[in-house]
Formats: structure tokens, C-alpha cells, sequence
């Protein structure tokens, strides 16, 4: 059978975000015919410059919603004397530099930014931080430089871009490839999966052997 695509819309810096990239990650590794491309939203797509630390710490109370979920990502109010993260661009292009060495590489750095972000309160949109959660990932230290690349730049915007046309209007977000609409919100691992036998039990029906844009 042919994979199942979907787009998830993702930001580093959502909570929500967080607890989607659990679920979706545990649906592809439970249904194999599930494939999942992330791409780029921007929250804050323009640098901020001196805000107020103590003004954010009170926000990361906020993560307490999102952490009280049954099967939410671990999250932490903000105890570290860093950051906050200026803005939500850099974090992307370092994922993006690592999607280019690969699905594993893109899948460990991904995973690394959420981790030190909510888990371990570090500002993921410093470059030191940045360097640092690039090596603990695995990955090659030259690889780094990647990330400065303004293709990547061009590639993060236009994830944005497609995602506004696609009707996200926040995140996270998720649409099947081939369809020109994105449902918002991080749905139960049960709704996900529901969707899933949805559109294969459609795809039988329909006698289509390839369950994505076809049904």
C-alpha cells in the first residue's frame, strides 16, 4: 500500500504544538503506512527585542493547560534566568538544515528543540543554545552552518505562507496531502487515528489502493 501523507504546521514555541508531535509521532509508529511532513508555522516570525523575563516566566503558566493533558509532553514553568526566545525563526531553520541529512536527523533535532524548550527552559532561539542541541542530537557539528543557508529561509516562509492558504489559522495543524484543507488544533491520539481508518475505509471502498488524494 502506498503511505498515507499528511502536513502538520508546527512552531517550536507552541505548547499545543508539543503535545501534537507526541501523538503524530506515536501514529506513525504504530500505523506504518502513516507518513508525516512537518513544516513551518511562524508565531512570532520577527525578532523582539528585550522582553520582559519575568512577564514571560508568568506566561509559562499557560503550560500548565497543555501539561495536564493524559498524554502531554513534559513541561516546566520557566526557571532558568534565559531568553525569552526573540522570535520563532531560528529554531526552523535549524530543523531545517537537519531535514536535509535526513528523516532521522530532522526527527532527533525536532524532538531535541521541544524537549529543551519546554522541558528544560532553554531559549531556542539563541545560536549558542542552537549549536549545542545540534551536537547533543547526533549530529555532525559542520552540519550546523546549514541553517544560515537563505534557502532555508525562503523554505521556512513558504511553509508559512502554504499554511495560511491552507486555512491554518494556528497550531498545530494538520491536513492529508492532496487536500487543500487543514484542521487546527491538537486533536486526541484517538481523533487521529480515527481519521486515518477514515480514509482507508473510504479508499477500500472506493476500491483506490492509494489512501490519500484519491478519496
Amino acid at each position: 500500500m502506498e503511505p498515507l501523507r499528511f502536513v502538520a504546521y508546527s512552531d517550536y514555541l507552541c505548547p499545543w504544538c508539543y503535545n501534537a508531535s507526541r501523538r503524530l509521532h506515536r501514529l506513525e509508529s504504530e500505523e506504518p503506512d502513516v507518513v508525516i511532513t512537518w513544516k513551518s508555522y511562524l508565531l512570532r516570525p520577527r525578532p523582539t527585542a528585550n522582553r520582559d523575563l519575568e512577564k514571560f516566566r508568568r506566561y509559562t503558566e499557560s503550560w500548565k493547560r497543555p501539561a495536564a493533558d493524559p498524554d502531554a509532553g513534559n513541561f516546566r514553568v520557566w526557571s532558568t534566568d534565559v531568553g525569552p526566545p526573540t522570535h520563532s525563526v531560528p529554531a526552523h531553520l535549524v530543523a531545517k538544515a537537519a531535514a536535509a541529512l535526513g528523516a532521522d536527523a530532522f526527527r532527533a533535532v525536532h524532538d531535541r528543540l521541544l524537549v529543551a524548550y519546554f522541558e528544560e527552559n532553554r531559549d531556542i532561539s539563541d545560536p549558542a543554545a542552537l549549536r549545542a542541541l545540534w551536537i547533543e542530537a547526533g549530529l555532525p557539528e559542520a552540519g550546523f552552518a546549514r541553517h544560515e543557508d537563505p534557502a532555508l529561509l525562503d523554505a521556512v516562509l513558504a511553509d508559512h505562507a502554504e499554511a495560511i492558504e491552507m486555512g491554518a489559522n494556528g497550531v498545530p495543524a494538520l491536513r492529508q496531502e492532496g487536500r487543500d484543507a487543514a484542521v487546527t488544533g491538537a486533536l486526541p491520539y484517538e481523533a487521529y487515528l480515527r481519521w486515518v481508518q477514515k480514509i482507508r475505509s473510504r479508499a477500500a471502498e472506493a476500491g483506490v489502493s492509494t489512501p490519500g488524494g484519491k478519496v
